[in-house]
C-alpha cells in the first residue's frame, strides 16, 4: 500500500456539499459517501480530525437573517454545524469507523465537550474526532474554527475540501480567464483576498506554519489523492 504523506490532518468540509444537488439539508448518499473517503484516511494510516461548515443549512452572514443580530446569528449556524457533525458521524460508524464528536458548546446528551488532550488521544487510538460547533465563539467562522483545532492536535496541513478546485488570482465566475494558482504563500494569499478561506484562518495557519490544501470536494476520491501526495487544488503555505 503507498505510503500517505502525512501523519495527522484537520480536513474542512463544506457545508454546502452535505447538500448535493439539493443546495439546501442534508443529502444521505453525499454523506454516506464522504464517510467512505474519510474510511480511506484511517486505512492509510493518517490519524483524521474533521470540522464541518453548515452553509447547507443557515449561514451567519445570510441577508436573510437581517433581523437577528450577528452574535445570535453565529450560535445558530454553530448549533446547525452540529447536526451535519452527528449526521458524517452516523455515517461513519455505518462504516466501522470509530468517532467521536467534540463540541466547543456544551451539549453533552449528544458529544462530548471539547478538550484538547482527550481529542488527541482519541486520535492516537484510530478514532476520528469530529470537531462541532466552531470555536464556541460568534464572529469567528468553521475555516477559523479549523485553523485552530490544527494547531490544537498538532496537524501536519489542513486539508480544506469545498466546491471549488483551487485557489485563483481573480473570481473565475467573474472572470474566466482567471488562472488557478498552484501554490500561493500566505501573505499573497491575504492580498488576493481569496473567497475560499477567511483571512483569519489564513493568519493563524501563517503564525502556526500549518500548509493549506484547497480542492474540489465534489471529485470523488480527491481526500485520498491528497493524502498521498498527488498535485491536485492549490497550496496556501
Amino acid at each position: 500500500m503507498t505510503e500517505a504523506r502525512y501523519k495527522r490532518v484537520l480536513l474542512k468540509l463544506s457545508g454546502e456539499a452535505f447538500a448535493g444537488g439539493n443546495g439546501f439539508g442534508i443529502e444521505p448518499d453525499v454523506v454516506h459517501r464522504l464517510a467512505g473517503e474519510v474510511k480511506e484516511c484511517g486505512e492509510l494510516g493518517v490519524e483524521c480530525g474533521i470540522v464541518v461548515g453548515a452553509g447547507n443549512i443557515i449561514r451567519a452572514r445570510s441577508t436573510s437573517l437581517h433581523d437577528i443580530e450577528r452574535t445570535t446569528a453565529d450560535y445558530m449556524g454553530m448549533l446547525a454545524g452540529v447536526l451535519n457533525c452527528l449526521a458524517l458521524q452516523a455515517s461513519l460508524e455505518s462504516a466501522g469507523v470509530q468517532t467521536r464528536v467534540q463540541s466547543a458548546i456544551e451539549i453533552r446528551e449528544v458529544a462530548e465537550p471539547y478538550i484538547r488532550r482527550r481529542a488527541i488521544r482519541h486520535l492516537e487510538k484510530g478514532r476520528v474526532v469530529i470537531f462541532a460547533a466552531g470555536t464556541g465563539n460568534p464572529y469567528f467562522t468553521t475555516d477559523t474554527a479549523a485553523a485552530l483545532r490544527a494547531a490544537e492536535i498538532g496537524a501536519d496541513v489542513i486539508l480544506k475540501a469545498t466546491n471549488v478546485d483551487g485557489v485563483y488570482e481573480r473570481d473565475p465566475k467573474v472572470d474566466a480567464t482567471a488562472k488557478k494558482l498552484e501554490r500561493v504563500t500566505y501573505l499573497d494569499a491575504l492580498k488576493l483576498g481569496v473567497g475560499v478561506m477567511d483571512a483569519t484562518a489564513i493568519s493563524l495557519s501563517m503564525d502556526t506554519k500549518i500548509p493549506i490544501i484547497v480542492f474540489d470536494l465534489r471529485t470523488p476520491g480527491n481526500i485520498k489523492r491528497v493524502l498521498l501526495g498527488e498535485a491536485i487544488g492549490s497550496t496556501i503555505s
